[in-house]
């Protein structure tokens, strides 16, 4: 007997699914990033990522979809590539900087935020009071978070917000180019698109920084199971969610990703955040939740 799985279930285990794995990625990230350079890590992250990513498509007989890339879009997957590694540059140089990864990943919920924003600014998309209520409880979340009491602006903020910040805007850009091109392409090729070019950027500094590829058997582990989660099991199982349940259920999931890196960075290095940070992060998940519960008050008045 076979179990037929609706649509929205088969949603919300892919969503399940990418939310776990993006988690994982700032662990494993982290771990890495305390024992090899910058360069070295990407090197090695988007090699063993195309990697995966290949296997997958030899699975799946997908190369054909290649073929049927519309010409007018190369720009686009260009110009998506190049944000790319703004906002990558951005999300590790912030996992690096910021000694726990759950404040990374708390910080982070200001992305919807941003998102909904811009949407208003470049789609005209309507928003309601559950969304603006969202929208001014994820940015004090963010700041209650990041906020050291100094009085100087140059170290009011713990360091490392600067690079959540900006990898908030590379994000939603890049969100915005997605929304508006996503139905004329498969979602596999964003994210083949993606490990190419993060790949041959850290090719091109390794070169030129003469940096070597020699590191540990430890720091060669993390990478090997963070680019498994991150770069292909995260990047494909949230593109196949969305083919499934509108992006506003997505959003919810991926609020809740800070608390899930603040038990794995316990676990994993024994640190725990200070307790304003986990009430910053809690503000800030019910204020991405206020913003997934208002867009879908949207979509039913549509």
């Amino acid at each position: 007997m076979q179990i037929k799985i609706s649509n929205s279930l088969k949603g919300f285990l892919l969503a399940l699914t990418s939310l776990f794995a993006v988690s994982n990625v700032y662990i494993f990230s982290k771990a890495a990033l305390q024992e090899v350079h910058y360069i070295q890590f990407g090197f090695w992250w988007f090699a063993f990522a195309l990697i995966w990513i290949t296997l997958y498509l030899v699975y799946k007989k997908s190369f054909y979809i290649f073929k049927e890339i519309p010409r007018k879009l190369y720009i686009v997957l260009v110009i998506l590539a190049l944000l790319d590694i703004l906002d990558t540059y951005f999300f590790f140089k912030a996992i690096h900087t910021i000694p726990n990864p759950s404040v990374v990943a708390f910080i982070s919920n200001i992305s919807p935020a941003f998102i909904i924003i811009a949407s208003i600014l470049y789609f005209k998309e309507r928003f309601n009071i559950w969304e603006s209520v969202g929208i001014v409880l994820a940015l004090l979340g963010a700041f209650v978070i990041s906020y050291k009491g100094n009085d100087t602006l140059q170290n009011m903020f713990v360091d490392g917000t600067q690079y959540v910040l900006m990898m908030a805007v590379t994000s939603t850009i890049i969100t915005l180019i997605i929304k508006k091109n996503i139905q004329k392409v498969s979602p596999i090729v964003l994210v083949v698109n993606r490990t190419f070019f993060l790949f041959l950027f850290f090719v091109v500094s390794v070169l030129i920084f003469d940096e070597s590829l020699n590191i540990s058997h430890g720091a060669m582990q993390n990478i090997v199971i963070g680019s498994l989660l991150g770069p292909f099991l995260a990047a494909v199982s949230g593109y196949l969610a969305l083919q499934y349940i509108p992006i506003s259920q997505k959003a919810i999931f991926d609020s809740t990703r800070g608390l899930i890196v603040l038990i794995g960075a316990y676990l994993y290095f024994g640190k725990f955040p200070e307790p304003i940070a986990i009430i910053g992060g809690l503000i800030s998940i019910v204020g991405v939740l206020f913003i997934a519960f208002g867009k879908h008050i949207l979509n039913k008045k549509a």
